[in-house]
C-alpha cells in the first residue's frame, strides 16, 4: 500500500498539454494562490537523494540515457509528496494539489489512482505545432539550453507527447470518469493571463471549490 494512503487521496488538478503549451507556467502561477500546491515532475528528480536504494535505481537508468520505468517514477513521486506533507508544505486537508508533467502516460495514471482524486484535467490545447516549436526554441535559448533548441529534438518531444502522453485525455474521459466532464480544453494559444483566467473560471464552477468557499463563508 502506498505511504500516501495514510493521508487519503489528494484532491488534484492536472495541467496537461504538449511541450510548449504552458502547463508549467500555469501550474506555477496557480500554486502561488493559497489552497493550491504546485508540483512539477521535474521537482521529483531535482530533489532526489541518490544515496537511497530508489535513488540509485533512478541513476542506473538516467546515467545510461534510458527512460526511468513508470513504477520507479511514481515511487519517487510518492516519496516526494510524502515529504511535503510531513514538512507541512502541502496540507492535503485544505490544499488542492496541482500537478504538471506527471502522470506522463496512462500507466503512470493507473499507478497513481490510489493516491490522487482528479478534480479536473486542464488540457492546454495548441494545435498549431509550429507555434509550439517556436515557444520551445525561445525557452531553450532563454535558459541557455542550446541543444534543446535543435529542430529534431523539438519534433521528437512533440512526437513522444502525441504517442505516449496524449492518450491520457482518453483515460480521463472514459471508464469511471465518463459520467462527468473531467477534461476541460483550454486554448493555450492565447496570452498566459487569458489562459489562467480560463483555468480559474473553470475551477470556480466545480463543486469541490464551492465547498471550500462555503467553509470560508
Amino acid at each position: 500500500m502506498s505511504e500516501t494512503r495514510q493521508f487519503g487521496k489528494f484532491r488534484t488538478f492536472l495541467m496537461f498539454g504538449a511541450p510548449g503549451s504552458g502547463k508549467g507556467t500555469q501550474g506555477k502561477v496557480l500554486g502561488t494562490i493559497p489552497r493550491f500546491h504546485h508540483m512539477a515532475c521535474g521537482d521529483v528528480f531535482r530533489s532526489l537523494d541518490t544515496r537511497t536504494a530508489l535513488g540509485q535505481e533512478f541513476v542506473k537508468y538516467s546515467s545510461q540515457g534510458l527512460l526511468v520505468p513508470d513504477e520507479v517514477t511514481v515511487k519517487l513521486w510518492r516519496i516526494n509528496i510524502h515529504d511535503r506533507v510531513i514538512s507541512h508544505n502541502f496540507k492535503p486537508d485544505i490544499d488542492f494539489l496541482v500537478l504538471d508533467g506527471i502522470p506522463r502516460n496512462v500507466q503512470q495514471a493507473e499507478f497513481m489512482e490510489e493516491d490522487i482524486e482528479v478534480m479536473q484535467v486542464f488540457h492546454l490545447s495548441c494545435p498549431d505545432r509550429t507555434e509550439l516549436a517556436r515557444r520551445l526554441r525561445k525557452r531553450a535559448l532563454k535558459e541557455n539550453r542550446f541543444d534543446d533548441a535543435n529542430e529534431k529534438v523539438i519534433q521528437d518531444r512533440i512526437k513522444t507527447y502525441e504517442q505516449e502522453s496524449k492518450p491520457i485525455l482518453d483515460y480521463y474521459s472514459q471508464g469511471r470518469y465518463a459520467d462527468k466532464k473531467y477534461v476541460t480544453d483550454i486554448d493555450a494559444s492565447h496570452a498566459p493571463l487569458k489562459v489562467f483566467h480560463d483555468v480559474v473560471s473553470r475551477i470556480m464552477e466545480l463543486d469541490a471549490w464551492k465547498q471550500v468557499e462555503n467553509l470560508r463563508a
